[in-house]
């Protein structure tokens, strides 16, 4: 069956071959894995909590309606990165079979009561997934039901599984404005290639390419996007990951790095009645 709907999750297999699939956690709508021809693509921590009980430490969070912790505003009370990757969402069914395609929704009744009373707005969020024979496409709609002005961020927190972090090269991000948050500096990207040395958490803002990870020179994927001008590239290194009770094993950062789109180094309001769209496709080049 090229859909396949279990207690806690959705699993999409490609009719033409059926070690290309997806697996998709209900709690988070959390991808958490992505075959190509038997071939995992994404990282997803040995750790792992698949209870629903916290967010899911790998493959494609959802991180909404806010990034990191807000100081101020109506998004301060939220946990880091929202209550979208907190949620269990509707699986609401089969859109396409060509590429093949499912939606799930999130809204207010699907978010408890104690994250509703931290961010009260009314909203609906559809979260389409695409699998082709080489590539992941994700989208977006995000509509205000509520009858005031509301404002969010949205990332999709991608994990890629890599070969070797000494040899990762991310493209595309020349020139671009930096946001560092672990040396506190804001600066224009000078390198050609970012490469990964230490602990990594950077936003580069307003990105017009496309991005090209690599390793040692081998194109690994391809990311396009649509309406999410900012990339963040993350890894934790040594010591960050093993503070992280749940990245297993405490050396898995070298085996991957994020490399997330999203729209988050400034706010979108939306009016009500409002709906705004956003889009990533990942091309895998193994």
């Amino acid at each position: 069956m090229p859909i396949e709907q279990r207690d806690k999750e959705v699993i999409l297999t490609l009719p033409s071959d059926e070690s290309t699939a997806v697996r998709v956690l209900l709690h988070g709508a959390n991808i958490l894995s992505w075959t190509i021809a038997g071939k995992e693509q994404l990282w997803i921590s040995e750790g792992a909590v698949l209870d629903g009980s916290k967010a899911v430490r790998g493959g494609v969070p959802l991180v909404f309606p806010v990034f990191g912790k807000a100081n101020s505003g109506p998004t301060s009370t939220l946990p880091q990165h929202g209550f979208a990757r907190l949620s269990t969402w509707e699986f609401l069914g089969q859109v396409s079979s060509s590429p093949l395609t499912v939606q799930f929704g999130l809204g207010p009744e699907n978010v408890s009561d104690a994250l509703r009373k931290a961010w009260d707005f009314d909203f609906t969020l559809i979260y389409t997934i695409a699998l082709g024979a080489d590539t992941l496409e994700t989208a977006m709609r995000v509509e205000n039901t509520s009858k005031v002005n509301w404002d969010f961020q949205i990332l999709f927190h991608t994990y890629f599984r890599i070969p070797d972090v000494d040899k990762v090269e991310v493209n595309g991000l020349t020139g671009v404005s930096v946001k560092d948050k672990v040396s506190k500096s804001d600066y224009s990207e000078s390198n050609t290639t970012v490469t990964v040395t230490s602990e990594t958490d950077r936003v580069y803002e307003n990105v017009n390419n496309d991005i090209l990870i690599a390793s040692a020179g081998k194109p690994l994927f391809d990311i396009y996007r649509r309406n999410v001008a900012d990339v963040v590239v993350w890894n934790p290194w040594v010591n960050a990951s093993k503070n992280m009770g749940d990245f297993c094993p405490d050396d898995g950062y070298k085996s991957m790095i994020c490399v997330e789109a999203g729209s988050v180094s400034k706010w979108t309001t939306l009016s009500p009645g409002q709906t705004w769209e956003c889009s990533e496709k990942i091309k895998s080049l193994l």
